[in-house]
């Protein structure tokens, strides 16, 4: 239990901070950021996995993430069949001829030795598979889009529970990785990093312009849900009467009965966003856990230990005989599918699927400050700087506004520079992370938690 201390002690006052955003401020705005730093110690996890684990340097997050998102639409959303019927069989006959490229060109890799035959072949196979796919899918997509594009304009998805989407954000994530790393892991870790920021960017933007697939820039809303929905507790009798059992105080001390209903009715609308907030608050804490046991029994295991020889000392590690490759290939595969997961999460909770919101350039960097703040190598370190960092992102607009206010309390409203300070408050967030990155670097180099090697 000793040397668990610091973890005590640091998620204590990360959830004593929290508290007391929900004493000054208000419960579902600290609901809402515990919310938020779970889906954020997801990210984390992943991207510690890759970096601390492997040393593997990957910049692609944001495409794993939007990759997740994705699911949600096209595995909770009811198909549309207006749009299946006037396009869906070409597509999926496009969707099948991509297969087959793929498997075509697999087999004269392992068939053919390499020569120009071979190379003629693959450029043969991706040439005139492009020209078939584009005849085959550019009329069905004009007529997908077409239907009811304020409304709909994509194909759907498949209809089914929305927790199965997380899994299924997963595997679209993998199957991108495994990809990405037959291509790209053989590059230098400078080299692999700006590959991984490429492949995102890429992801993204045929996610945002592929409206038939998930109406693009369009958005998705009204996605379902694993929790209640906040109009229905507010019309269900046993919420209302539990409400008011609640506050039976407070109302027993109104007399006039108009007001009483509306206060119960106010206590009512805000017991709702509560409790949904507290649901998906619940199912985000589970996963968490889940993930956090996993990736602790594998940080310990022979196989994590495997992975930290790897990472120190790859010459050594190859010499012992271990494929470094492939093992490099597995770690990325893992650590992104667990940061697929996260981005289907995200989604859920938000309720709605909006490509643009995905930007690797920006959004990237903060996950990367996650785990260099928490504590590279450290599961425990990434959770807690997913939820330090996600905590400042949000937060400093309130305290800079009050320390704005506090010291310009003096000047008139009128003031230019009070005005000025007052409309920049919502950029100190910037300023803040980069302070904190800064005192973290100079002080504690290693991370809140640094990595401990636990010997067993």
């Amino acid at each position: 239990m000793k040397q668990y201390s610091n973890v005590i002690a640091a998620y204590s006052i990360m959830l004593v901070l929290i508290i007391l955003v929900g004493v000054f401020q208000s419960w579902s705005i600290a609901l809402t950021i515990f919310n938020y730093c779970m889906i954020s110690a997801v990210m984390t996890l992943g991207a510690n996995i890759q970096w601390g684990y492997a040393g593997l340097i990957n910049f692609g997050i944001m495409g794993y993430t939007a990759l997740g998102g994705l699911a949600v639409v096209l595995v909770s959303v009811a198909p549309v069949p207006e749009a299946w019927s006037v396009g869906g069989l070409n597509m999926m006959t496009a969707l099948a001829v991509i297969i087959g490229m793929v498997f075509s060109i697999r087999y004269i890799l392992k068939k053919i030795q390499k020569s120009k035959k071979r190379t003629y072949l693959i450029t043969a196979i991706i040439f005139f598979g492009l020209i078939l796919i584009k005849l085959i899918s550019e009329p069905a997509i004009e007529h997908i889009e077409a239907v009811e594009p304020a409304k709909f304009g994509f194909l759907g998805g498949l209809g089914m529970p929305v927790l199965f989407s997380w899994i299924v954000g997963g595997f679209f994530a993998a199957g991108l990785a495994y990809i990405v790393g037959k291509v790209a892991l053989g590059l230098r870790a400078d080299y692999l990093a700006i590959a991984t920021l490429l492949i995102a960017e890429i992801v993204v933007s045929i996610i945002k312009h592929e409206d038939w697939l998930a109406r693009g820039v369009k958005n998705v809303i009204g996605l379902k849900r694993p929790a209640p929905y906040e109009i229905d507790l507010q019309t269900s009798p046993w919420f209302i009467n539990l409400v008011e059992k609640f506050h039976s105080t407070k109302l027993a001390a109104i007399n006039s009965l108009s007001e009483k209903q509306d206060l119960l009715n106010q206590l009512v609308i805000d017991a709702s966003s509560i409790y949904v907030k507290l649901c998906f608050a619940g199912l985000f804490l589970v996963v968490v856990i889940i993930l956090l046991i996993i990736t602790q029994k594998a940080l310990y295991s022979p196989w994590g230990r495997m992975m930290r020889a790897i990472r120190d000392n790859e010459e050594a590690a190859s010499a012992m005989g271990k494929n470094i490759v492939k093992q490099h290939l597995f770690i990325f595969i893992l650590g992104s599918a667990i940061v697929g997961i996260a981005g289907a999460m995200m989604v859920t909770h938000d309720g709605l699927f909006t490509p643009g919101s995905y930007r690797p350039m920006r959004y990237t960097f903060v996950i990367w400050v996650m785990v260099i703040v928490g504590g590279t190598g450290n599961n425990f370190g990434a959770i807690l700087g997913g939820f330090v960092v996600w905590f400042l992102w949000v937060q400093a607009a309130p305290m800079a506004l009050f320390v704005i206010n506090l010291f310009t309390a003096h000047l008139p409203e009128t003031n230019e520079l009070r005005i000025h300070l007052v409309e920049s408050a919502p950029y100190f967030r910037f300023l803040l992370v980069g302070i904190g990155l800064l005192v973290i670097m100079r002080f504690r180099p290693q991370g809140i938690l640094p990595e401990k090697i636990i010997k067993q």
